[in-house]
């Protein structure tokens, strides 16, 4: 899939950033779970630390699997010149924050198609890999079979099934699924049409979900679906899956409503002049009595003596100091500080700016000409100019 909040880094590879998100903790400890019940079934004769071993490796490598998944995602982005951010995993597996919308139908199909292909490429060969370790037919997996495994091959022959999984399951046209965006880079070819694409590609994407959720309920009501068998547990799981994915379809359209009513404007057009900057030496009960009881602002910037914008400090941030030490604290104690501000420039279009608001969380961005502060960007700016523009319905005519 294309697509932090709050994400723990682990490292970079290519120069892209790999992030977790903490819902992916989750994830790996429910896989491991599962895996380890599976596995000390299966091996009768492996002892519980084992089987909890063997089922933290296959979680972990089933992870890095999905990276290199997301990776070729982002390798072929950044070869159409579009910025990749990073790649974090989640709740349900892992996200390319990819910066903004690809260029042309080409890039789309290539950036999209190629995830799933890495899948199934690699779930091929670790197949291939472990069919030929075990001598036994290509593809095998009877449990009579697996059960004289050592830990290497039970790896290898679930690996290569699992990656099968992923890349098919991403084929499917359910937008924003990489199949999704391979059917909306078509619709784009063919008319020539951004919007109407990703209209047509979010309403099947949509339907897809409602279909899955759908379906979850009959399996978790005791209906017995081919591969997905059935069960409570194994239904609500596909419900879920299904509710996800139809919300993600939804949103990516707004998404793109959003985007081409801001396309054009300038962040410049929507900022609030500079003003009320606090100095990084102010104490913060002054801060408190002079700025905040003064202003509805919810943030202001702080300044250094030259002038240089330090960092930006909020009403949050001193809800956070236990009032008694206010008089002993001064605001560059609890500001957010300039190196871990998201900032905007005025040049830069209101659109990707409002990305920045929503990726850090945050209800205002500082604008910087250069270092120099010229303005505030507001997520309440940007939504008031988002309802004022948005064409409304026709206008109702009653009869009296």
């Amino acid at each position: 899939m294309n697509g932090s909040g709050h994400a723990v880094r682990l490292g970079r590879i290519f120069g892209i950033e790999i992030a977790f998100d903490y819902s992916w903790l989750f994830i790996v400890f429910l896989l491991t779970w599962s895996l380890a019940s599976t596995f000390a079934h299966l091996h009768a004769d492996w002892s519980g630390v084992a089987s909890l071993g063997v089922a933290l490796a296959a979680a972990l490598l089933f992870f890095l699997s999905v990276v290199l998944h997301e990776l070729a995602h982002s390798l072929v982005a950044r070869s159409f010149g579009i910025p990749v951010r990073n790649i974090t995993l989640f709740l349900f597996g892992g996200v390319s924050n990819i910066e903004r919308e690809p260029p042309s139908p080409k890039a789309e199909f290539l950036t999209a198609i190629v995830g799933p292909l890495t899948s199934i490429v690699l779930g091929i060969v670790l197949l291939a890999v472990g069919s030929a370790v075990v001598d036994v037919p290509f593809g095998t997996t009877r449990g009579d079979v697996l059960s004289r495994l050592g830990a290497g091959e039970t790896l290898l022959l679930w690996l290569g099934p699992i990656n099968l999984i992923v890349g098919v399951f991403n084929l499917i046209p359910g937008f924003p699924l990489d199949g999704g965006r391979v059917l909306r880079s078509i619709l784009w070819a063919t008319t020539h049409n951004l919007h109407d694409a990703t209209r047509w590609a979010s309403a099947v994407g949509q339907a897809i979900g409602w279909g899955f959720v759908f379906l979850g309920v009959a399996i978790a009501f005791g209906a017995y679906v081919p591969f997905f068998g059935r069960g409570l547990v194994s239904g609500l799981w596909l419900a879920f899956i299904g509710w996800f994915l139809s919300s993600a379809a939804a949103q990516t359209w707004r998404r793109q409503l959003v985007h081409e009513i801001l396309e054009g404007v300038a962040v410049s057009q929507l900022m609030r002049p500079a003003r009320d900057v606090v100095p990084d030496s102010t104490e913060l009960a002054v801060f408190v009595d002079r700025w905040l009881l003064r202003s509805d602002q919810p943030a202001f910037v702080v300044v250094d003596d030259a002038g240089r914008v330090s960092g930006i400090v909020t009403l949050a941030d001193v809800r956070g100091v236990p009032r008694d030490a206010w008089p002993d604290l001064h605001v560059a104690r609890i500001m957010t500080p300039r190196n871990r501000l998201v900032v905007a420039s005025p040049a830069e279009g209101v659109s990707e700016a409002l990305e920045k608001l929503m990726r850090a969380d945050v209800g205002q961005l500082p604008v910087l000409d250069g270092e120099r502060l010229v303005g505030m960007l507001h997520r309440t700016d940007v939504a008031r100019w988002i309802e004022l523009h948005v064409q409304p319905p026709r206008a109702r005519t009653y009869a009296h």
